[in-house]
């Protein structure tokens, strides 16, 4: 497929979410019952714990897009809506749990419930929410689903140990890092969107195309992540600039910068990356060489690559506002960079 077919929105047009959300109002509702249904517990502190996190900002992004890709079929049930909200439990999970990994302190502008509570509270209330979320799935009663969401919530813990195993590791490829964010966050957006062809009974031809269509949104939507770590702001990415630079996450812009590098460049990286050089000072040194290099214009070309091969996943289905929606929301997750 050629990612000129559906060339992305111009920048000045300022895509988001809202056409989404418009969409799926009525379904989100129906999803957000279900989460805080499920969040209860006699436990106090599991809902307090899991709504601090759940209610704090997020975009329900992955949720979303189950529900969009079901109405691309016009699909008048209501099982999504459960495995929507089994989608929203797997992410808030790994978020609670990366958050304990990372030491992070901040999480969509907010402390981080590891901040508030410590970290054996955090791990164990994200344990509550992947049983919850496999409640989810048995009570749909698919085999087909069921092996999909659990696949992907392995896959996704697999990931997470891969980008811990990389971490401080300079040389790590791209190659190796693109085999990493598919499986720490791409799978699950795959996944999100592939169940939607499964409770409308569309076959496994168009749940490929979901799955590719979700696949390649994750993929440009980490890519952007991971190159506005270096050049947005706490107040616009939820989180302090350059927490990977000071967790020595070698990420894609690293990997661009390390291997164009001059031999002191290099030497630079490895230091940053193992800890040695990691302060404001040097921060800023990181940003520069990044951008001098090409490396955030690089990666970002990449996160519009990807995004113009989701679109192109969507060219089989019939032109409408669930399509339309869909596209932009790609457009929305690669512009959030500008």
């Amino acid at each position: 497929m050629s990612a000129s077919v559906h060339p992305l929105r111009p920048r000045d047009a300022a895509p988001s979410l809202s056409p989404l959300l418009a969409l799926c109002a009525p379904g989100l509702h129906a999803v957000n019952t279900v989460i805080l249904e499920r969040m209860h517990s006699p436990v106090a502190l599991i809902p307090e714990l899991a709504g601090h996190l759940i209610a704090g900002g997020g975009k329900r992004l992955r949720p979303l897009l189950t529900l969009g890709c079901a109405q691309l079929f016009d699909y008048a049930g209501t099982r999504h809506h459960k495995l929507a909200a089994c989608v929203e439990f797997i992410h808030t999970a790994t978020l609670l749990h990366d958050d304990v990994v990372d030491g992070s302190d901040l999480r969509r502008g907010k402390a981080t419930a590891n901040t508030i509570w410590g970290n054996p509270a955090s791990v164990l209330v994200g344990d509550f929410l992947f049983s919850r979320s496999f409640e989810l799935m048995v009570e749909d009663g698919s085999l087909r689903v069921l092996k999909i969401l659990s696949h992907a919530s392995a896959v996704i813990a697999e990931g997470e140990v891969a980008q811990l195993t990389a971490q401080r590791v300079v040389a790590t490829t791209e190659e190796r890092y693109l085999e990493i964010i598919t499986a720490k966050t791409a799978v699950l957006f795959a996944a999100a969107c592939q169940i939607a062809a499964v409770v409308a009974e569309r076959g496994n031809a168009v749940e490929a195309e979901l799955e590719s269509f979700g696949r390649n949104l994750g993929i440009a939507f980490q890519l952007v992540d991971d190159a506005i770590d270096y050049v947005s702001d706490a107040g616009t990415m939820g989180k302090d600039s350059g927490d990977d630079f000071r967790d020595g996450k070698v990420t894609l812009p690293v990997i661009l910068a390390h291997a164009r590098g001059s031999e002191a460049e290099r030497r630079f990286w490895r230091d940053a990356m193992l800890g040695r050089a990691a302060g404001e000072e040097e921060l800023r040194h990181a940003t520069a060489l990044l951008h001098s290099s090409g490396a955030i214009d690089d990666t970002l070309a990449r996160a519009r690559l990807y995004g113009a091969r989701a679109i192109d996943a969507l060219a089989s289905f019939q032109h409408g506002a669930a399509r339309d929606a869909l596209i932009e929301t790609v457009e929305f997750a690669v512009a959030r960079a500008f």
